[in-house]
């Protein structure tokens, strides 16, 4: 699935992976934790494709193929999704259009015909239901006025929608209540494949209550610097991140 092999990035001239390398097998979940400034989304964004951020040396290979020779319309349509942290409100543009120009720019890329209007509005309809999105949420400008929970409710939609291959959480859990958390969860939980694997990039242990992860990797000053299974999130939960943030000097 997803093989990262000595990567080093930076932005703005600095530095923030260090020869990072890390495996993801397929229909895995990975777990991604450490602390602040480690490089945790700066990884996320490498592997999308945001601009700003300069590789310097290393691949990343989706099912052998370097991503980073790619544009992130390219990888999106590979199968690549990225949830952010914090998504982006769009004015005046409706919910419905954005999933639509999204679904129907993936099948072009991949040489598939688009969705007719009757049956993209079956499967949007026939999601939503599934996830608890309200049909007056997808009337409204993309995330505008979405609470923080309606936000990621959203990017969970999307995620089903496009079926991605290969899908990052990017601290998806961050100021989410209990439900909330529970609605990305179940999300994630619906999508596990053996042909589908995530990256799920999250501080604290409560979202791997929920979404179990089968390795968890320990992130510190650019480079992984411990791998274990589920347990290991229960021990940084417990300690937190003192016994390895030195082991990346």
């Amino acid at each position: 699935m997803l093989e990262i092999r000595n990567l080093h990035a930076e932005i703005d001239g600095k530095k923030i992976l260090n020869g990072l390398t890390l495996t993801v097998n397929d229909g895995e979940i990975a777990a991604i934790m450490g602390p602040n400034g480690s490089g945790k989304s700066t990884l996320s964004y490498v592997i999308a494709g945001r601009e700003g951020y300069e590789v310097t040396e290393g691949e990343v290979l989706l099912n052998g193929a370097n991503v980073l020779e790619m544009d992130a319309s390219e990888r999106a349509a590979r199968g690549v999704f990225l949830a952010f942290q914090y998504p982006l409100e769009i004015p005046g543009v409706t919910t419905m259009t954005f999933l639509k120009a999204c679904m129907n720019a993936q099948r072009k890329a991949r040489g598939e015909a688009e969705f007719s209007t009757p049956d993209f509005m079956k499967r949007v309809r026939a999601g939503a239901d599934r996830i608890g999105v309200p049909q007056d949420m997808l009337r409204r400008a993309l995330n505008v006025g979405f609470s923080g929970g309606e936000k990621k409710r959203m990017e969970v939609l999307q995620m089903s929608l496009l079926e991605p291959t290969f899908a990052i959480l990017d601290e998806t859990d961050s100021g989410l209540d209990i439900d909330a958390l529970r609605v990305v969860a179940d999300g994630v939980n619906a999508l596990r494949d053996p042909k589908r694997s995530f990256m799920v990039i999250t501080h604290y242990q409560r979202l791997l209550d929920y979404i179990v992860p089968d390795t968890v990797h320990v992130l510190s000053k650019g480079r992984i610097v411990k791998t274990g299974g589920k347990e290991l999130a229960l021990e940084l939960e417990a300690n937190g991140y003192r016994d390895y943030i030195g082991e990346a000097a």
